[in-house]
């Protein structure tokens, strides 16, 4: 298979389909970060959480060791931290692909999405499903860049606002969250340079992004290199951009923390 001029000509010809794609990916990313990043927020508080139902029998008093580790075994159970947690093993432990395959092929074989294009090219019922499974993969995955953003903030933080008379919600939001988001950002952004690379299996649902007309000018050129390469130009072209913004960013925010 050798590249040649004249085909990456001919491979230019189809210029709008590679621009539709570049416009998908983009808005593809866009919304799973926003998406994701609410859902690993939450994901993060309930791994933080302290919902014992049972906590009380840590209280009980008992000469019987064995029974005593019972109590305190029982009195630990975090029911809410469990769910999240066994959420975002799932996500880590599965491919994004059957992941995708599974939103689209059961949750939306159930659920009947209406039929409409915006843009006046994405099909809605092909890219909401792709959207909703890449929310839900990066929300797992980020809850836990969210988590250690939050237990990163300095104790001594907590432990004076609520000397304030603040309330665990009011230190949260006001104390711990402002100093969690600055260290979190770059992790965020960097987020976003992932799923855009990652996108690039929604093509296997219809998602009418870069690979996917990728796809299409194969087959209808018959050229496998060239549309290759265009796809590849693209994709750097998104990321290496966005990843030299972000370590910009980085260093702006490691200059403030030093005045």
């Amino acid at each position: 298979m050798t590249i040649s001029w004249g085909n990456l000509m001919r491979t230019l010809q189809y210029g709008d389909m590679f621009r539709q794609g570049l416009i998908v990916t983009i808005l593809l990313a866009a919304v799973t970060v926003f998406f994701g990043f609410f859902l690993a927020f939450g994901l993060a508080l309930m791994l933080l959480s302290d919902v014992r139902p049972f906590r009380h029998l840590e209280k009980i008093k008992t000469d019987d060791i064995n029974k005593k580790k019972r109590y305190d075994f029982i009195a630990r159970f975090n029911p809410v931290k469990l769910l999240a947690g066994a959420y975002v093993q799932f996500v880590r432990c599965t491919p994004m692909l059957v992941q995708i395959f599974l939103v689209y092929f059961v949750v939306f074989g159930i659920i009947t999405l209406p039929k409409f294009t915006f843009f006046g090219f994405i099909q809605f019922q092909r890219f909401f499903p792709a959207a909703v499974a890449m929310a839900l993969n990066s929300g797992g995955y980020m809850s836990d860049v969210i988590r250690g953003g939050i237990e990163g903030v300095d104790k001594g933080q907590t432990e004076a606002a609520r000397s304030l008379g603040m309330s665990k919600s009011q230190t949260m939001m006001k104390i711990i969250l402002p100093q969690a988001i600055k260290n979190i950002l770059p992790a965020v952004a960097n987020e976003f340079v992932t799923i855009i690379k990652e996108s690039s299996v929604c093509y296997t649902i219809g998602v009418q992004d870069i690979m996917f007309n990728v796809k299409s000018v194969q087959s209808a050129s018959f050229i496998i290199a060239e549309p290759l390469l265009m796809a590849t130009f693209l994709y750097f072209c998104l990321c290496f951009p966005t990843s030299k913004i972000i370590q910009y960013c980085e260093r702006r925010m490691r200059a403030s923390d030093k005045r």
